[in-house]
């Protein structure tokens, strides 16, 4: 091995740094956004088919999978919705954080109970916006809760990234 070349453990270890380049940034920020999408979109539905019914036989989800699903009255339905969200805010937020905290950004711009706290507000902020929108969608134009709950993801997604990074943590 040359002077230059860097082992394979060197080149993780840079890659999980925090002063990773702004491309690393970003594909981490992705897969960690990827990680919490996740975890958020299993615990909404987890909560829509078990605690809060927010599903009809229309959607796309329960045809794909061929479940059966109690009907729900359309402004309970919306309402319910919005529970299962909060709940998978909660859940995926905190999943979130810790790794934006420990892979992505740099921390240290504010104390880390201020931090946690604009954290969830970054967030508390874009779910607003996007389970309105999703409230809107299904009450006010009909639209299936899956294909309204991907418009909540998309701005809410496009909300966290600019303010976390410039807001919340050190770039």
């Amino acid at each position: 091995m040359g002077e230059g070349a860097m082992t394979l453990k060197e080149r993780c270890g840079v890659y999980l740094s925090h002063d990773a380049s702004a491309v690393v940034q970003f594909i981490k920020y992705g897969l960690a956004g990827g990680v919490a999408t996740a975890v958020h979109i299993l615990t909404f539905f987890l909560a829509g088919f078990l605690l809060f019914p927010c599903v009809t036989q229309k959607d796309i989800l329960v045809r794909l999978l061929g479940l059966a699903v109690p009907v729900v009255e359309e402004s309970l339905r919306a309402r319910n919705a919005v529970y299962s969200n909060v709940l998978a805010f909660l859940v995926s937020n905190l999943v979130c954080y810790l790794l934006n905290r420990l892979f992505v950004f740099k921390p240290g711009r504010h104390h880390v109970a201020l931090e946690f706290m604009l954290f969830f507000g970054v967030s508390a902020l874009s779910m607003t916006v996007g389970t309105t929108l999703m409230g809107v969608l299904i009450r006010e134009f009909g639209m299936q809760t899956t294909p309204a709950f991907g418009a909540n993801i998309l701005s809410s997604l496009a909300i966290n990234y600019v303010l976390r990074k410039f807001v919340v943590f050190n770039g």
